[in-house]
């Protein structure tokens, strides 16, 4: 597999996260998968969320959009389906994707679209200084809940198994190498790919931080069935002293949404749009 210099994905622009933030960890993996995989810079497309996530989208040198707020989903699909050489990749955080986004997330797995989402989950609204998220823990006090959280958290794992994703992982960025080859597991297979990523809120979430999660998270690569779904249901429920982390669920057998279009056989629709086309039998079918 050809590599590239590590340098081609830097720009000129430097983060602006908080020091220590789990998101240079994340930035630094996914750097490093698109390196080890000798993806072109200009054949990947990077689709950002709205929030701390979103704030990579000047400091990696690919194709990027900055979608609004919980579209970050759909606006990748569509670019996907416009031109399907590109490798598509969207960054969301828990509260753009699970909150705003939650719709386009459960359809976006349901489609199959050979696109990878990953997740920036710090269970918290970071950017907008410490609300809660669709995924912060029952009970927990923030800035907009100081009696704590009444609403029980989201299960990202588990909803993406019932919506039918076929790609389904939980990852660290405390685990760096780790999280590196679960990107490039996710960018290779074809379909939706899913990563739920740790990724502490060192400013406004003290209470899952680095220690939490290492003081909890084990990897379950070398035992668990990963084509098994009843297996990956009984793994995506697993919380509280022993949390998993890994590749939970695979399917490779289902196919991806664009592979069961009959018309783009011949390549992507970008191209195939420049094409001159005779359209006068479709206007005659409208008259």
């Amino acid at each position: 597999m050809p590599t590239l210099p590590r340098d081609k994905f830097n720009s000129s622009n430097k983060p602006t996260w908080c020091p220590g933030c789990g998101n240079f960890a994340l930035w630094s993996s996914l750097k490093q998968a698109l390196t080890n995989l000798g993806i072109p810079a200009h054949k990947v497309l990077m689709v950002y969320g709205v929030g701390c996530s979103g704030n990579m989208s000047n400091t990696l040198k690919t194709y990027g959009w900055h979608s609004l707020h919980g579209r970050a989903v759909p606006t990748a699909i569509g670019a996907k389906l416009a031109n399907k050489d590109l490798t598509v990749i969207v960054a969301g955080g828990d509260g753009d994707g699970y909150g705003e986004g939650l719709n386009h997330f459960i359809h976006g797995l349901r489609g199959n679209v050979d696109i990878t989402y990953l997740v920036h989950d710090n269970q918290v609204y970071g950017l907008t200084t410490g609300q809660n998220s669709p995924t912060t823990a029952q009970g927990t006090a923030t800035k907009s809940n100081p009696q704590g959280v009444i609403d029980s958290a989201l299960n990202p794992l588990a909803m993406a198994l019932a919506a039918g994703g076929g790609f389904i992982a939980r990852g660290f960025v405390g685990y760096a190498d780790h999280l590196t080859q679960l990107m490039m597991d996710a960018i290779q297979h074809k379909g939706f790919s899913f990563i739920d990523i740790f990724q502490p809120c060192v400013t406004y979430n003290k209470v899952n931080t680095y220690q939490y999660f290492y003081d909890r998270l084990y990897q379950i690569e070398s035992s668990h069935k990963i084509n098994d779904k009843m297996a990956a249901w009984v793994k995506a429920w697993e919380w509280g002293e022993k949390i998993p982390y890994g590749l939970i669920y695979r399917d490779d057998i289902r196919k991806d949404y664009l592979s069961e279009l009959s018309y783009l056989p011949t390549g992507p629709l970008a191209k195939i749009a420049m094409k001159p086309r005779n359209i006068n039998p479709l206007m005659k079918s409208f008259m």
